[in-house]
């Protein structure tokens, strides 16, 4: 069997997505931070007796903090390439970046809460 053109395009794809998980754990503490959530929360959905949606409300927003911190990192890089300058846009940019984050951990925060609450109760 022959590989396609598009197998190796994929292979790429991947390669560079390791990549930007590699930089992101070398360079940036916020995903640090993120994973040592994930990594510590995410086991105990499942000592908990919940049902499967409870236990993926509790898991999803973990994964989507680790996506929001991605996108926020791209965000900031790729403001701190165009311009060295403080410039309203930039800053404007890179708070957005961080308001998706604190979002995400508010909802992570309160999903948390009313699983468990509801559980617990």
């Amino acid at each position: 069997m022959q590989n396609k053109p598009n197998d190796h395009r994929l292979w790429r794809a991947l390669i560079y997505s390791f990549d930007g998980l590699r930089a992101s754990w070398r360079e940036e503490s916020a995903f640090r931070k993120m994973v040592l959530l994930l990594v510590l929360l995410a086991p105990v959905a499942f000592l908990i007796p919940l049902t499967t949606l409870e236990r993926i409300l509790l898991i999803v927003p973990l994964g989507m903090g680790l996506q929001i911190e991605l996108l926020n990192s791209a965000i900031e890089n790729a403001v701190d390439l165009a311009t060295q300058d403080i410039h309203p846009l930039a800053k404007k940019a890179k708070d957005m970046g961080s308001a998706a984050q604190l979002i995400n951990l508010i909802l992570l925060a309160v999903i948390w809460m009313l699983v468990l609450g509801s559980n617990i109760a």
